[in-house]
């Protein structure tokens, strides 16, 4: 049972300043399952300043109302990728967080962010969906399981993948 000093404290969302609804704290499961079910994750800035925000505004996939291009799924057919959940959940955040953005310097998976993250995963609340061209791993994406809802932290991907596939970051 956690303590009560572990535990961060998160303001109403209506009362954030730029989404940011706490500030430190530990990034333990039960922090981050609270934060994800309120809406809330941790955005750190390095390994020492590491804000927690919610958002307004936020992409929801709804899977019913999915619809997969024609073309997409001939693409995905031919293609030579398959695809696997949860079977190599450390090489894609740790592939993720090397993975350079355009106008960052820097990443915001820090080591304690895959620390945490690997914990979650090994509990059952944080999942990986790998792609593979044979048995090399070429992308992926992570995110987290809680209250009824997976958010999606980050992807990557190989330039191989994005051309096959055509899609772009």
């Amino acid at each position: 049972m956690p303590r009560d000093r572990d535990l961060i404290y998160f303001i109403d969302p209506a009362k954030a300043i730029d989404g940011i609804v706490a500030l430190g704290g530990p990034l333990s499961t039960i922090n981050l399952l609270r934060a994800y079910c309120s809406g809330i994750f941790p955005w750190p800035i390095n390994e020492h300043v590491l804000p927690w925000c919610c958002p307004e505004e936020r992409g929801i996939l709804d899977f019913n109302e999915l619809h997969i291009p024609r073309r997409l799924a001939r693409t995905r057919r031919l293609s030579t990728f398959h695809f696997t959940i949860d079977r190599s959940f450390p090489q894609v955040i740790t592939h993720c967080a090397t993975v350079q953005r355009q106008g960052e310097s820097d990443t915001w998976i820090t080591r304690q962010m895959i620390r945490a993250y690997c914990e979650l995963h090994r509990q059952g609340h944080a999942h990986s969906v790998e792609v593979w061209e044979g048995t090399e791993l070429v992308g992926g994406l992570y995110g987290v399981d809680a209250c009824g809802s997976f958010s999606v932290k980050a992807c990557s991907r190989c330039d191989r993948m994005r051309q096959s596939w055509h899609c772009c970051s």
